[in-house]
């Protein structure tokens, strides 16, 4: 396993605003007070988290954070496992359901609406300092929530492991967590440097990975980056033009034949119904099982579980040789963050304990990871 002084050697080079030679997607951790959406890098020399701070969403509105937020609402689970990550869950005072298995998280008011969506009220009445929504988000509650006078960001999508880093550092900068932020970069960022690393020889299993409604993931989307780090070939990446192809026929999956198969919790049986029994994959009954929030929930906690649950089920043997970083070993040893790495320590200190003493079988690979409530991903996967 990696020691503590590399961690921090890590963390420095990254607070010093340089990205770890090796390391995936890396950005600089800091903020300068105003920050275009359309600018993903967010590269700057320290993590300032001075405020007034003025950024620019993807709806192309100047959000102004006048002081470190006291409340926080998320719309979309990966903004909340975010701030359960960096340190600042005690801030969050509403949530969506699908975001109901972090700990604790039923102590706060559910924002979900009934069926889909989000329910305005809900979200004005946690009367929060700052709204963090997700991209899915429909543009008619933005505009409701910021007519109530809500301060909202909306996020654009995270398509990439770098996107997640922006996006995680963001959130840290919004929410007067930035030091919180940058370690869990780090963490993100060398565990999916460890997996590029021991896979880099391994030959790529061809795989698929089924959604609902007959749809697939496909290219530019960050689950086929976690896919790609964790030593695997995308079918669909090169296959399709959509980011999630949608209704693909039984002949088009049987044509691409995949070797291996990653599904979700819950779906293990799709491997045995056809078109998925009459490729390669359904012969050897070869699937990587994972969960389905971390799967979908793009937020370092899942880049870290789900690219380690993918690299396990794909190379064993190389696995197995892996160094990698649990979340307790990253600290950039300020006092503000000791309480950030504290609290994410023991949020998943059971599920990387399960992760990591995990022993993948040759043909199919479950992380063990106890959650409260399932979330099925549908065709829109960035939440």
């Amino acid at each position: 396993m990696r020691t503590y002084a590399t961690l921090m050697l890590v963390l420095c080079t990254l607070l010093a605003g340089a990205a770890p030679a090796a390391a995936v997607g890396a950005p600089g951790a800091g903020a300068v007070d105003t920050v275009d959406a359309a600018d993903a890098t967010l590269q700057q020399e320290t993590p300032d988290c001075s405020f007034p701070f003025t950024s620019t969403d993807v709806t192309g509105t100047e959000v102004t954070v006048e002081e470190a937020p006291e409340t926080v609402t998320t719309l979309g689970a990966s903004a909340a496992q975010t701030m359960w990550e960096i340190g600042g869950k005690e801030q969050v005072v509403g949530l969506s359901s699908n975001a109901h298995y972090l700990a604790n998280a039923e102590s706060r008011t559910n924002v979900s609406a009934a069926g889909f969506g989000y329910s305005t009220e809900a979200v004005v009445g946690t009367e929060a300092d700052l709204v963090l929504a997700a991209n899915i988000v429909p543009d008619s509650t933005v505009t409701a929530l910021r007519d109530a006078g809500m301060t909202v960001y909306q996020f654009r999508a995270a398509t990439s492991v770098s996107d997640v880093a922006n996006k995680t550092e963001l959130i840290g900068r919004l929410t007067g967590n930035c030091e919180g932020a940058a370690e869990a970069n780090a963490w993100m960022n060398a565990n999916v440097e460890t997996a590029t690393t021991v896979t880099a020889d391994a030959e790529a299993p061809d795989v698929l990975v089924p959604l609902s409604g007959g749809s697939l993931v496909g290219g530019g989307t960050f689950i086929d980056a976690m896919v790609t780090a964790a030593g695997g070939t995308n079918l669909a990446a090169d296959a399709f033009e959509s980011a999630y192809p949608y209704q693909v026929s039984d002949e088009r999956i049987i044509e691409l034949d995949p070797e291996m198969l990653v599904l979700q919790e819950g779906q293990e049986d799709l491997i045995a119904s056809e078109p998925y029994s009459l490729t390669t994959a359904g012969a050897n009954n070869a699937s990587v099982v994972v969960d389905g929030n971390y799967l979908s929930q793009p937020a370092p906690r899942s880049v870290v579980y789900s690219t380690r649950n993918l690299t396990e089920g794909f190379h064993p043997d190389a696995a197995a040789d892996a160094e990698w970083t649990a979340r307790s070993e990253v600290s950039v040893g300020a006092e503000a963050t000791t309480t950030a790495t504290a609290e994410a320590t023991a949020e998943a200190t059971a599920e990387a304990t399960a992760t990591q003493t995990a022993t993948p079988t040759e043909t199919a690979t479950s992380m063990a990871t106890p959650t409260e409530e399932r979330y099925h991903i549908s065709m829109v996967v960035m939440t």
